[in-house]
């Protein structure tokens, strides 16, 4: 079968429902890739007409917004505990200089960490719980949460659906390769991001070696 014929035969709402589902539990404080599904949905909705990029960057919103509001109501809940037992089963994202960092970049912005977190692929894993763990008001997470997830899930979409929709029109003699250089390209771009996370992750924790004044629940309420 044809790339592009088997592109069509990919059931749209079933691309809805995985991008809402994994960008959620990501969200939610579950190591999952859901940026990179995000942009491969983008770029599939580039390939395949049904799929409207629209309704796509809505779903990976709403996934966004509900997974990160869970994970505030499970951190509210589980409190310090909660953080030590993900670090013993996920010490690779939930370890101990990870919260820490996560703490210190709530100390300094506050709600617009929530924002600003969902950029960094660290941080979109930790601000529901942590904001719910510091008892960070809901109204303020709220805000943050909402502006966060329509800004991350919405442009993300946009842009590499449209990066997909160029790239395809210029190679559209050979499909195939059309298709593998909108793909390399979202790749590429997502790599970029996520070095770019690490080397942030890495200053602010070079940062915290001269600082280290410990995060406490009243300071991010206020």
């Amino acid at each position: 079968m044809h790339v592009q014929e088997w592109l069509e035969t990919i059931p749209a709402v079933s691309v809805y429902l995985l991008v809402g589902l994994v960008i959620g539990v990501e969200s939610v404080g579950i190591p999952l890739p859901g940026e990179f599904v995000l942009v491969s949905a983008a770029l599939l909705a580039s390939q395949n007409g049904d799929i409207n990029p629209l309704v796509l960057g809505a779903c990976a919103s709403a996934g966004a917004v509900v997974g990160d509001s869970i994970g505030y109501a499970i951190g509210r809940k589980g409190g310090k505990p909660l953080l030590a037992r993900l670090g013993r089963k996920f010490p690779r994202h939930f370890g101990e200089h990870h919260v820490a960092m996560a703490e210190r970049s709530f100390e300094k912005w506050g709600m617009w960490a929530v924002f600003f977190g969902r950029f960094v692929a660290l941080l979109r894993m930790f601000a529901g719980p942590l904001a719910g763990v510091l008892r960070m008001p809901y109204w303020k997470f709220l805000i943050a949460n909402v502006l966060g997830g329509i800004i991350w899930a919405g442009g993300t979409t946009m842009a590499v659906y449209y990066i997909g929709v160029v790239a395809e029109a210029w190679l559209k003699r050979f499909s195939w390769l059309g298709l593998a250089a909108a793909a390399l390209i979202g790749v590429t771009s997502m790599l970029v991001l996520r070095s770019r996370a690490k080397k942030s992750a890495a200053a602010a924790e070079s940062e915290a070696r001269g600082d280290g004044p410990e995060v406490t629940a009243g300071v991010v309420a206020d």
